[in-house]
Formats: C-alpha cells, structure tokens, sequence
C-alpha cells in the first residue's frame, strides 16, 4: 500500500502535483470516501437490518464512530437518538438516572460510550465510564424490555504481543482499559443470559482511524507531518488496524443478528508492519524512507520520563511509558468471523482509509478545503 508522491517534500507547503494525485484517485475511491451510503451512487447493494423503522439509541453518538453509525441507521429509517456528555440534552452513561430516561422507548441499543485514551487519570474514571455504564445500560434494557444491545468492547483484552487473537482465546488485558471493557463485557453477558429472546452483540474493536479521530493513527501521523517522530524500535511488530467507515457499516450489520450472544473481532485486513505504515505515512506526506531507529529501551526510559513530567506538572504528552509499550508490540487479531459474515462486506479497503485520512488531516487542511 504505497502512496507515491514522486518523492517530493511537504516542507514549505503541498506540492501541486501532489494534490493532482490525489484527486486523480478519487473517482475510484468515491464509495469509500462517503462511507457505506455512496453504495448507492455505485450500485453496490447495501445490507439491511431484518427490523425496519426500529427506534435505536446510541450512547457515545456524537462520536467518531457514532455519529457515523447513526446517520448509516437513519439512511436505512431507523430513529436514531443519541445519549452522549456532548448533546443536547448531555446524557453522561455514569448516571444512572439520567440513562433509564433517555432509553425509554428504544427498541435497540448500541453501547459505544467510553473512556479509552492512554492517559486517563486517576485509573478509576475508566472503571466509572466503562464498567458503570454498562451496569447503566444494562439495567434500562432490562427496565424498558429492550432485547437489543450492540456493545463495542476492544482487542485490549486479550493483552500485548498475545499472538493473533481469536475470539475463543483466553483475555488477558494488560491495562486498566482492557480490565474495564472486559469487565463490561461481563455485565452485558449476564444481562443476554438472564432472558431468553435477547440479543448481544459485542464486537472487539481493534486501533480505529479515520477523518476527524485524534486516536493514535492520527497522533502518528501528525508527529510525522510535524518532524517531531523518533522511530522506537525495528518496526517488525504487526498491527491490526481499522477504518471508521468500515466499523460502522459492521456495526450496523450486527443489527440484524438474532438472539443470543455474538462476540466479533473486528480488524481490516492485510495487516501492517509497524515500518511499513511509518513508510506509508511518510510517503503520503512526501517524505521518503524510515528514519533511524532508536532502541526499544532508550525509547520506553523516555516514556518513563514523561509519565513522571505528567504527574508532576498535571500536563499531557503524547509521549508515554504505555504508548511505547503499544507501539512496539504486536497486535494482531483474527477478524475471519466479521469479515465471513453474510451479506457483510466492508466497503473501504485499507489503503484507500489510509489515503483518505492523511489527505482529509493533512493535504486539504493544508490547502484550506
């Protein structure tokens, strides 16, 4: 998945025939671009819920993957309503109250709100969002008779350089946002298994990218684009990755599972070397090669160092003793399950992701689009 750019450099600003590039490939990326609804534009058949006309809510909606997921329901006439600390009115999943509300009348939920970031302090906020929101959650669908629940949980359960995942493999989470999802994930379980006739699907995500995310494929980028990137390591682990438009059209497909419970990993596929996607960021950007490595101990001695600046100034680096950890470490999950699925198909390839995103963040920001 090479971006070639011929080679010519973003300092100074975005070359002409860079931009002329990346236009010339858009027609064939235009379902990609617009997610899953410019199947239509194509003739690519989208898939349907079996419900029609269902009312849905989403908490975590007006997020990156949420807002994306909702406007794919509402295209196929579902009534989409959102709970989230950001709308109107603010529905925060920690308060249970205000959650058994804003459920009331809904038909299906999907249970997308969390804390995930790297640096979230003190540890028990992820404990308060992620395993209290799912106790929430649960016990208004089982308050209002709501049989649906679609839960995103993470491939951080099953802990660092763990092999390539299955869903049958044994979790093994390595930090408190693995051990918080898990243990959601454990809450939602019984809440399937307590009724017969209720349906929970739970998808694993894996490192989710796209426009407008600020996640760690973004922060990768950006340290490139600003020169401010030290490669840690060889760069032979392998990552899985994700991109938005994809987990939301399967998001949305894992409506029209029947009862039961259904655990999906989710990843797009091939998946990447760490070298490979530094060298096809860097050559998105119009720089050429991988820089010199640092070793892997002088790298996590330097996220030491800023975890300890955290502590002691309250500030937030994109630097730290966990991000190294992840970065060199292989995570890889098997996503066979999601991906064989009937009437499932992903509507993005990877590559075409990688090249949307960099071009939205970077090259149309820089030109001001």
């Amino acid at each position: 998945m090479d971006f070639d750019t011929g080679g010519k450099s973003v300092v100074g600003g975005w070359r002409g025939d860079l931009a002329k590039n990346w236009r010339a490939g858009a027609s064939r990326s235009f379902f990609c671009e617009f997610g899953e609804l410019g199947k239509a534009f194509i003739g690519r058949p989208a898939v349907a819920a079996k419900k029609e006309n269902m009312k849905i809510g989403i908490t975590g909606g007006s997020g990156f993957i949420g807002s994306r997921l909702g406007r794919l329901l509402e295209a196929e006439g579902h009534e989409v309503f959102v709970l989230d600390r950001s709308g109107d009115p603010p529905v925060n999943v920690t308060d249970r109250d205000a959650v058994l509300r804003a459920l009331e009348g809904a038909e299906a939920i999907y249970h997308l709100a969390a804390e995930h970031r790297d640096d979230v302090r003190p540890p028990k906020l992820y404990y308060e969002a992620n395993v209290g929101g799912a106790e929430n959650v649960a016990k208004a669908a089982k308050a209002h008779g709501i049989p649906t629940i679609v839960f995103t949980s993470t491939v951080a359960v099953y802990g660092l350089n763990a092999g390539e995942s299955r869903e049958e493999d044994a979790p093994r989470p390595f930090n408190d946002y693995g051990r918080s999802k898990l243990e959601a994930e454990g809450i939602l379980n019984a809440w399937a298994d307590a009724k017969a006739g209720r349906s929970l699907t739970t998808v694993r995500l894996t490192a989710t990218f796209g426009p407008g995310n600020r996640g760690n494929i973004y922060t990768l980028a950006n340290q490139i684009a600003r020169g401010r990137f030290f490669m840690v390591g060889e760069g032979r682990n392998r990552k899985s990755v994700a991109y938005v438009e994809n987990v939301a059209a399967f998001l949305k497909h894992c409506l029209g599972l029947g009862a039961g419970r259904h655990l999906f990993n989710y990843a797009d596929k091939p998946d990447l070397s760490m070298r490979d996607m530094v060298r096809d960021i860097r050559g998105a950007l119009g720089l050429a090669g991988v820089p010199k490595p640092l070793p892997y101990a002088a790298g996590l001695a330097g996220g030491i160092l800023f975890d300890a600046l955290a502590c002691v100034t309250g500030k937030k680096f994109p630097i730290s003793a966990v991000r190294v950890r992840k970065f060199c470490a292989d995570t890889v999950v098997n996503a066979e399950k999601a991906h064989g699925q009937a009437g499932f198909e992903a509507p993005c390839s990877l590559s075409d992701g990688l090249r949307n995103t960099i071009r939205a963040e970077f090259l149309e920001r820089e030109q001001g689009l």
